[in-house]
C-alpha cells in the first residue's frame, strides 16, 4: 500500500515535469500513460482502505472517504489524459513555435493539475489540505488562461480573485480549528485530522461553529456554492475543454472533500443537526440558481458549468440528510458526475471542433452529423438529468430515500422539483443541438458527417461503461469502500 500511495503522489508529477521538454506525441502518450497508472494505483487501495486507515510518513492519509475522491478524480484524469491526444491533434491555429509551447504546456498542467487533486485527499493535516487545494487553483488558473484570449484572461483573473479570496477565508477557518484542537491537545497540535477528531467531543463549540461555517464559505467558492460561484461559468467556458471536464468533474468535488472533513469534526463536537442546516441552506440555494439559469443559456459549455453548479447543491443537500442511504447516494453521486460531466465535457469537445462554436444556436443537426459522439452526448445529458439506468439516477434516488426518511417532506421536494427544473433546461437545448436538423445556406458547405478523431470517442465510451456499472450493480468491493466511508460520515453513534 505504500508503495501504491508513492508511485500515485509521483507519477503525475514526473509526467507533468517530463512533458516540459518531451515532443507533443510522446507527451501525450506519456500523459495517457500516467491517467490510466494512476487509475490502476487507486483500485489497488480499495481493499486496504476498506478495513482500515492507511497513514504514511506522518502527513499522507488515506481513508475510505479520500479514496472515493481519489477513483473519481483519476478515472476521469485517464479519460481526459486519452481524449486530450485526439482534441489537440485537431486544434487549429497552434502550428510553428507558438503551436508546440501550447502543446507543452498543456500537458505540462493538464498532470500537474492532475497531481495536486489527487495529493488533496492524501492530506492527512488540515493545514496541509488547505495547501493542496491552494496548489489546484494556481494550476488550474494557468490552465484556464492557456488560450491566450480576452475571454480567457478576464475568466482566469476572475477565477483567482475569487479562489484566493475564498481560500483566505477557509485558511481563517482552518486557524480557528487550530485554535479548538489546541485547546485540547496543546500548543503543539498540528492539525493532524485524527487527533482532532478523536477529541471532538470536547471541543470548544464557537471555535468550531466558526470553522465550519468558514470552511464551507472558503472551500465553497471552489465547490462552486451560492453565492460564490461566480467564477465558474466563465472558467468552464473559456478553459481548454480537457480542462473543463477536470474542473468540473474532479476540482469541485475535491474541494467538497475538503468540506467533508470539516463536516465530520463539526458534527462529533456540535451533534449533526447545525453543520446539516448550514449545508441544506447552501444546498437548497445553488440549486435553486442554476436550475434556473438553465432555462436561459447561449453558450453549452456555460450550460455544463451551471449543472454543475446544480450537481454540488445535490451533494450538499445529500449530505444534510444525514441518512445512511443518503451519504452513500452522495458519495456514489461523486463517482457517477465525475463521469457523466467528463463525458459531457468531451462531448462538447467534440462538438466546438465540428462546428467551431460554443454557441448553442450554431450546432444543429448533431446526432446526424457526429455518427459516435452525438449518442454519446446525448446519453452524458441524460445521466445528467438522472435517468435510469445511469449511476446518477440511482445516486439521486438514494439521497431522495434519504430525505424522506429524515428530513421531512419539504426539503425532499424543493430537490425532487429543482432537478426536474434543470432537467427541462438541458433537454430543451440537447433537443436543439442533437436533433434539429442542420440546414445551410444555398451555396455553403457545411461541415462532414464523421469524427473528429477515435482519441475523442473511446474514452468517452469507457465513461459510459462507468455510469451504467454504477446505476445498474456497483462492484461489491466500492460498495464495501462506500460503506465505510458513510460510517466515517455519520460519525459514532
Amino acid at each position: 500500500m505504500t508503495i501504491a500511495v508513492i508511485l500515485l503522489l509521483c507519477i503525475p508529477a514526473c509526467a507533468g515535469i517530463a512533458s516540459v521538454w518531451l515532443p507533443g506525441r510522446i507527451a501525450g502518450l506519456v500523459s495517457a500513460a500516467s491517467g490510466i497508472a494512476s487509475f490502476a494505483l487507486v483500485i489497488a487501495l480499495i481493499p486496504g482502505a476498506s478495513h482500515r486507515d492507511l497513514s504514511w510518513l506522518g502527513f499522507a492519509r488515506a481513508d475510505a472517504l479520500s479514496v472515493v475522491f481519489l477513483l473519481a478524480t483519476s478515472f476521469l484524469y485517464a479519460c481526459v489524459a486519452v481524449y486530450s491526444i485526439g482534441y489537440l491533434n485537431t486544434a487549429t491555429g497552434h502550428a510553428g513555435p507558438a503551436g508546440r509551447r501550447y502543446t507543452r504546456r498543456f500537458w505540462a498542467g493538464l498532470n500537474l493539475f492532475a497531481w495536486s487533486m489527487l495529493a488533496a485527499p492524501l492530506m492527512g493535516n488540515l493545514a496541509l489540505l488547505w495547501v493542496a487545494i491552494e496548489v489546484t487553483t494556481i494550476l488550474s488558473a494557468l490552465l484556464v488562461a492557456l488560450e491566450g484570449t480576452d475571454g480567457a484572461a478576464e475568466a482566469a483573473w476572475k477565477y483567482v480573485l475569487l479562489a484566493s479570496a475564498g481560500l483566505a477565508i477557509a485558511l481563517l477557518g482552518t486557524i480557528f480549528a487550530y485554535y479548538a484542537g489546541s485547546r485540547v491537545l496543546g500548543p503543539g497540535y498540528s492539525l493532524a485530522f485524527g487527533p482532532l477528531l478523536a477529541v471532538a467531543g470536547r471541543l470548544p463549540h464557537t471555535a468550531v461553529m466558526l470553522a465550519f461555517v468558514l470552511a464551507v464559505l472558503g472551500f465553497g467558492t471552489k465547490v462552486g456554492l451560492f453565492p460564490v460561484h461566480t467564477w465558474l461559468p466563465d472558467a468552464h467556458s473559456e478553459a481548454p475543454t480537457p480542462v473543463s471536464a477536470l474542473l468540473s468533474g474532479s476540482l469541485l468535488a475535491v474541494s467538497f472533500y475538503a468540506i467533508l472533513r470539516f463536516y465530520q469534526i463539526a458534527q462529533a463536537a456540535l451533534g449533526p443537526r447545525f453543520p446539516r442546516d448550514v449545508l441544506l441552506v447552501f444546498g437548497v440555494a445553488s440549486l435553486l440558481l442554476a436550475a434556473l439559469y438553465l432555462l436561459d443559456q447561449r453558450d453549452y459549455k456555460r450550460l455544463l458549468a451551471y449543472s454543475s453548479v446544480e450537481h454540488m447543491g445535490i451533494l450538499a443537500i445529500g449530505v444534510s440528510f444525514g441518512a445512511p442511504i443518503a451519504l452513500a447516494g452522495v458519495l456514489l453521486h461523486v463517482l457517477a458526475h465525475a463521469a457523466a460531466k467528463g463525458n459531457a465535457f468531451m462531448g462538447a469537445g467534440v462538438l466546438v471542433r465540428k462546428f467551431g462554436s460554443k454557441t448553442i444556436s450554431s450546432v444543429t443537426g448533431g446526432l446526424d452529423l457526429l455518427p459516435w459522439s452525438g449518442p454519446l452526448f446525448l446519453a452524458a445529458i441524460l445521466a445528467l438529468s438522472a435517468m435510469p439506468p445511469f449511476g446518477v439516477f440511482r445516486s439521486e434516488f438514494e439521497i431522495v430515500t434519504g430525505g424522506l426518511a429524515t428530513s421531512g417532506n419539504a426539503a425532499t421536494a424543493t430537490l425532487v422539483v429543482l432537478v426536474t427544473v434543470a432537467f427541462l433546461g438541458l433537454s430543451v437545448v440537447t433537443n436543439q443541438m442533437l436533433l434539429t436538423p442542420r440546414r445551410e445556406p444555398a451555396g455553403v458547405t457545411g461541415p462532414a458527417r464523421g469524427e473528429p478523431s477515435a482519441w475523442m470517442v473511446v474514452p468517452v465510451l469507457a465513461g459510459l461503461v462507468a455510469l451504467l456499472v454504477l446505476g445498474l450493480h456497483p462492484p461489491a468491493d466500492l460498495t464495501g469502500l462506500m460503506g465505510r466511508a458513510v460510517a466515517a460520515l455519520r460519525g459514532p453513534a
